[in-house]
């Protein structure tokens, strides 16, 4: 079983891939998209995205795969060969994003019902790509209904990926409950290469009946990692390295030194807030702490805070 780090746009950048990966439990991560149009991007947009091909010091500690959005299959392929050549460990196209501004843009989830078009990029892009170099793919059930996932996964594996991974809804669903893993069944039953289930997985129960319905072995944990930060560990059976609310306090800590130089004064804490967002989920002490610093904007008033957060578990 391997286990997948959801690319959550505007959430998982290179800092909380850091922190989450280093509690364990995770063989793979995803960078946010590199928004591909008309040109093969300079490498410091890749650098920004994935800091990892510069240090193995900075970012994850599992291979990270830079992710390409983009709709033009020449450069799409272009850019997929210079993340190669920089050192990315593989690619991955996104055709799963349901964001209105991306789907304007004809990017992400808005090809879903352009199977031919999903299949000259994969292939281009596969093309372009060293044989050693893998290529996986994230597509939805559909778009405006859960009606073309199969269609677009035989194409997507006929064109040369390595991997795909299907969210369990379509782009109309977003991400309402239920996640349709029984749907995911039938492509990973009619593939040959490995399919990975995704979607609204917060629970070990929610694994075990995800893999049940969907008949996969590998799974792509994300808002219910945020949520649950050991949930990769706890899926594994490693009740020795589960967290209490000293040890997600820590992280907080560690994930606000990260983070606070990188955004304006009058952001401060922003990426902080959005964290506890989800970790209220699991733990009560998250909703306390986010109470106390909601309307928080100054670094010592948010050190404060998280320290007495700390001493309180």
């Amino acid at each position: 079983m391997r286990i997948y780090l959801a690319p959550m746009e505007g959430v998982i950048d290179h800092h909380l891939r850091q922190i989450l990966t280093r509690i364990g439990g995770i063989d793979f991560c995803t960078t946010e998209f590199v928004r591909v149009t008309e040109h093969t991007l300079p490498r410091k947009v890749f650098y920004r995205y994935c800091p990892e091909l510069q240090s193995s010091t900075i970012g994850a500690s599992c291979p990270v795969r830079i992710q390409l959005l983009g709709s033009n299959p020449k450069t799409l392929a272009s850019n997929a060969a210079k993340a190669a050549r920089l050192g990315a460990p593989g690619v991955d196209l996104n055709f799963g994003c349901p964001a209105k501004t991306v789907n304007k843009h004809r990017g992400g989830a808005c090809l879903l019902d352009d199977t031919f078009l999903i299949r000259d990029i994969v292939q281009a892009v596969r093309e372009a790509l060293p044989d050693s170099t893998p290529l996986s793919v994230k597509i939805r059930l559909g778009y405006a209904a859960r009606d073309s996932g199969l269609r677009n996964a035989e194409a997507i594996e006929a064109a040369g990926a390595n991997e795909l991974a299907v969210h369990a809804r379509s782009k109309a669903d977003a991400y309402k409950p239920p996640a349709y893993w029984c749907e995911i069944a039938e492509i990973q039953q009619t593939l040959g290469i490995p399919v990975i289930a995704n979607g609204d997985i917060w629970t070990v129960d929610d694994f075990l009946r995800c893999r049940e319905e969907s008949g996969c072995e590998h799974v792509m944990l994300g808002r219910g990692l945020l949520a649950r930060p050991d949930l990769a560990l706890r899926i594994r059976g490693e009740a020795d390295a589960l967290l209490d609310w000293q040890d997600v306090s820590t992280l907080l800590l560690d994930f606000f030194l990260l983070t606070r130089d990188q955004y304006p004064k009058k952001y401060l804490g922003n990426r902080l807030k959005q964290w506890l967002h989800y970790l209220k989920r699991t733990y009560v002490e998250a909703e306390v702490l986010f109470e106390n610093i909601k309307r928080l904007r100054d670094e010592a008033g948010l050190m404060q805070a998280l320290e007495v957060s700390s001493k309180a578990a």
